[in-house]
């Protein structure tokens, strides 16, 4: 079962139209959501990020916050993924079909999808490398979640290829970006680094979250450019988005990483702030 324009639909019976294009071009951006036991988890800020990538892009928004909201509702319920422990939902906008070429429609007809799936339990550590696909520091759409994702689709690829879970995406001037799927912070000792929002990387809302939580527990935070040869001399690093919240690296490049016991304590912190957003 999927919600695709304002319906229910069961996915057999969905069609897209050959003319999307999001489909044939790419043009459209996503959000991909945590649902636990039927609470959406940020959904606001979820459904703004989506609203000002879709401006940027000028792609309509055919419908409002609480009605697509509503729909996720309406979706949980048929897919019976309302009272389950986890679950997720993907909400996708694209520009819609349009005749052939790159210019844009005059009168655009977006198509708005959203889905749903189980999802077990977030993974107990993750094993990175350094991919060799850049992240590209001069695109517009390295700040947002955009359609296109064929090079990280190549560098979790690499990554599996060398026994990882994960590959570390550098920006084109070589300082870390991000992961293919999850914002990255290191340990100083007791501080916590993170590449700078300056950067090509997408503003996470689990990284916010994340960092709010720390300047709570009194954890110096810093925003910057991280060369790849701080990696080395890291005392620990974990990754963040929606549907993992903060998982510790337990390996770099094939060498084994300690998990820094603040990494546990941000990731309680987390997880109790979910559970209060739930009641």
């Amino acid at each position: 079962m999927l919600w695709l324009n304002g319906q229910l639909i069961e996915e057999d019976s969905a069609r897209i139209d050959p003319r999307d294009r999001g489909l044939l071009l790419g043009d459209g951006v996503f959000e991909t959501m945590l649902v636990r036991q039927g609470h959406i988890a940020f959904f606001e800020p979820h459904l703004l990020r989506l609203a000002n990538a879709a401006h940027q892009l000028a792609i309509p928004l055919p419908f409002s916050t609480q009605g697509l909201g509503h729909a996720c509702e309406d979706l949980l319920k048929a897919s019976e993924l309302d009272k389950v422990d986890r679950a997720s939902l993907r909400l996708t906008l694209t520009r819609g079909p349009a005749p052939r070429g790159l210019a844009l429609p005059d009168d655009p007809r977006p198509t708005v999808m959203i889905t749903a799936a189980a999802l077990g339990s977030p993974p107990a550590s993750q094993r990175l490398i350094i991919g060799t696909a850049r992240r590209n520091s001069f695109s517009p759409s390295a700040r947002i979640k955009a359609l296109p994702y064929l090079d990280n689709i190549l560098a979790k690829e690499e990554a599996r290829a060398r026994d990882a879970d994960d590959a570390i995406l550098l920006d084109s001037q070589g300082y870390l970006a991000c992961t293919t799927i999850a914002s990255i912070f290191l340990w100083q000792k007791e501080r916590l680094l993170t590449p700078s929002l300056k950067g090509p990387i997408l503003p996470g809302i689990t990284r916010a979250a994340i960092i709010e939580l720390a300047l709570a527990l009194k954890i110096e935070v810093a925003e910057e450019e991280i060369a790849p040869s701080e990696l080395t001399h890291a005392d620990g690093l974990f990754l963040t988005n929606s549907l993992i919240g903060a998982v510790p690296v337990s390996q770099l490049e094939g060498w084994d990483m300690a998990i820094h016991p603040l990494t546990a304590r941000l990731s309680a912190a987390y997880e109790a702030l979910l559970l209060a957003t739930e009641r």
